[in-house]
């Protein structure tokens, strides 16, 4: 391996994202699975993830419409509590005004079943889905997103501070995930291109 130079690639580290040991009220599972929307934002799941760091963990929270796969929200911070999940459906509603009767799914961590998350998605009509206990599958595009963006960005890279992993993170969301990354979902169009072909349709 050396003549070859190559190299393992080295075990990473993990760190739990879902507390699920709490005694806030769990919704039910309405996505159940599902994950084709007919349109976009009807449906948006949303998940944790966790970046290390040579200053430490780096929290990164997604929301991502299930018609077009794109990134509508998402939220970073160096702390996984309740503001880290608000602030990303903050900016899922600033950037896409869904409108009422949006479902929202994600799991059923302590971040999602907080009083003033739920507060938010009740004030902004949209129905809480969560996954059941411990089944990573019933969440699994959203687990799907993480998985690309660890093999394509993070896993290659050692950040040396949250700043250079937060940009690194931004860069690979807005400029190539969401605008130029082909999904075969989507028939290898990138989710902008795919929204744009399906307005001019619906325009028709």
């Amino acid at each position: 391996m050396k003549l070859a130079e190559v190299a393992a690639k080295q075990k990473k580290k993990f760190k739990a994202t879902t507390d699920s040991k709490h005694n806030l009220p769990v919704a039910p599972n309405l996505l159940d699975r599902n994950f084709e929307a007919s349109e976009a934002d009807r449906v948006y799941c949303a998940d944790i993830t966790y970046i290390w760091t040579a200053e430490g963990w780096l929290y990164l929270a997604i929301v991502l419409d299930l018609f077009s796969r794109q990134i509508v929200g998402w939220a970073m911070s160096n702390r996984m509590k309740k503001d880290l999940v608000i602030n990303s459906l903050r900016m899922a509603i600033w950037r896409r005004r869904p409108a009422s009767g949006l479902i929202f799914h994600s799991d059923r961590g302590s971040q999602y079943c907080s009083k003033d998350f739920q507060k938010m998605l009740k004030k902004n009509d949209m129905l809480s889905s969560m996954s059941r206990k411990g089944d990573c599958w019933d969440n699994s595009v959203a687990e799907s997103f993480f998985g690309s963006l660890k093999k394509e960005r993070v896993f290659d890279v050692t950040y040396s501070t949250r700043e250079e992993a937060r940009r690194d993170i931004v860069d690979y969301i807005e400029m190539w995930y969401n605008s130029r990354r082909r999904h075969s979902y989507l028939g290898y169009l990138s989710p902008k291109e795919f929204e744009k072909m399906m307005a001019r349709k619906k325009a028709a």
